[in-house]
């Protein structure tokens, strides 16, 4: 996953996106067209679920589907969005990510009737997906559990009890258990149990480059210490207490840091716990599965588990999908029909448990799917991947803090994690913060 294209960026690449393969689905009775626009999942069987609900979906309805799987390989799924929205055509409805509903939130129909409806039925929704999902007091598209995946903590159970002295399946079994099982679990914990892994030579694969990963390992982590760049209205904080305490628990974890933490990739970490070199990572399990087939001894020895507690709660960083109706969509009676359909607890959990449970909902109240106490090995290992109530834990998005105009500018620029990194290479918290003020007051000018 890398930092998503500026919407300028991508609308002069626009014209470069190559023609879409259609995957259209017939019925024999039908009564208009619809054009779909989703991500291209990474687990193969997810795509072929999700063809299998819309063609049922479109077999009842009398409708003719084209369903189209973007890739983000390339940037293609942004690339395409920017051009459909500048040439005002294209599908009816499209997969949007983190900061894509605010930046086409003109160009989107409200859906306000079909998240009232979702809310009534499976309670309320989190913040973090208001944030990103509301605009000027309107829903703009529909979250959903298709690609949505949380960025939590996946450690190997041996090590981490040999190295550090923590037994996470006793913080965290894969059972209902009390907030209290789980209150050693803090950010000073994980410090701890950092340097005693890196002294063991398996240390926490924590990466502070521009990346996705990094924006929501390094955000979620001053988001749990209250270190707020900027406050709702858009007024630079950087220069706070709460900030500087972040930065200095940042210090001190650097020296336990990966030597090439700075240059991280979104698959650095992967490989690191894939290749037995990590005692733990913040991941969503595309690493455990890929040890599963690639390294099932490893696979079989991880336990996935929420974030460390911090003084502001257990912050759980989230990159959620959307789906959303194109204000120039040609069949929006269709579109809307399919929004609601696909964003039901029956089809989400459907497409969750083809994927192995990697795609998380927006509502607390479906994290009862059985594929996350199922699947294994070992058995329960993503019990506790989505959040569930007796965490006492939240999903976060990094910069959530002040408006979406200014979280995203931070975002693309990898604001906080580029802060870790100069203390990484020496600098100090004062010269971190002094680049980030000014960084921010280039945004919000």
């Amino acid at each position: 996953m890398k930092p998503r294209l500026t919407r300028r960026g991508a609308m002069r690449l626009g014209a470069a996106a190559a023609t879409l393969p259609l995957v259209n689905v017939h019925t024999a009775f039908s009564a208009g067209r619809l054009s779909l626009a989703l991500w291209d999942h990474w687990v193969p069987a997810g795509n072929d679920a999700m063809r299998k609900v819309v063609a049922a979906w479109a077999e009842k309805n009398h409708v003719e589907v084209q369903l189209d799987f973007l890739t983000a390989i390339g940037n293609k799924i942004m690339i395409t969005m920017a051009a459909e929205a500048q040439a005002k055509t294209g599908h009816d409805v499209y997969a949007f990510d983190m900061w894509s509903v605010h930046e086409y939130a003109e160009q989107l129909d409200a859906v306000d009737d079909i998240m009232q409806h979702f809310t009534a039925q499976y309670g309320k929704i989190g913040r973090a997906y208001e944030y990103l999902g509301v605009s000027n007091g309107h829903w703009r598209a529909v979250p959903v559990a298709w690609g949505s995946a949380p960025l939590t903590p996946c450690g190997r159970i041996s090590l981490l009890k040999q190295h550090a002295g923590i037994d996470v399946q006793s913080w965290f079994p894969a059972h209902e258990t009390t907030p209290e099982a789980s209150a050693a679990w803090t950010y000073e914990a994980q410090l701890k149990a950092a340097e005693a892994c890196h002294k063991a030579g398996v240390p926490f694969g924590f990466g502070c480059g521009t990346t996705t990963d990094s924006n929501q390992t390094w955000g979620a982590t001053f988001g749990a210490f209250g270190a707020d760049l900027v406050d709702a209205k858009g007024t630079i904080t950087v220069d706070s207490d709460n900030v500087r305490q972040a930065l200095e628990y940042a210090k001190r974890m650097a020296p336990f840091l990966p030597p090439d933490t700075v240059s991280y990739d979104d698959a650095s970490n992967n490989r690191a716990l894939i290749s037995g070199r990590s005692a733990m990572i913040w991941n969503p399990p595309s690493a455990w599965a890929v040890a599963k087939r690639d390294a099932p001894q490893i696979a079989a020895d991880c336990w996935t588990f929420p974030n460390p507690r911090g003084a502001k709660g257990r912050l759980v960083p989230m990159r959620p999908y959307f789906f959303g109706l194109w204000s120039f969509a040609q069949n929006k009676a269709a579109a809307r029909d399919i929004l609601a359909f696909l964003g039901a607890r029956e089809q989400m959990e459907t497409l969750t448990t083809a994927t192995q449970g990697y795609d998380i909902p927006p509502y607390l109240s479906m994290a009862d799917f059985k594929i996350w106490e199922e699947v294994g090995p070992p058995k329960g290992t993503v019990y506790n991947y989505p959040i569930r109530p007796w965490h006492d834990a939240e999903y976060f998005i990094t910069g959530s803090s002040g408006p979406p105009d200014i979280g995203v500018q931070a975002w693309n620029r990898g604001l906080i994690p580029t802060m870790v990194s100069k203390l990484v290479a020496g600098q100090t918290i004062q010269q971190a913060i002094d680049w980030a003020k000014d960084e921010l007051e280039g945004f919000t000018r």
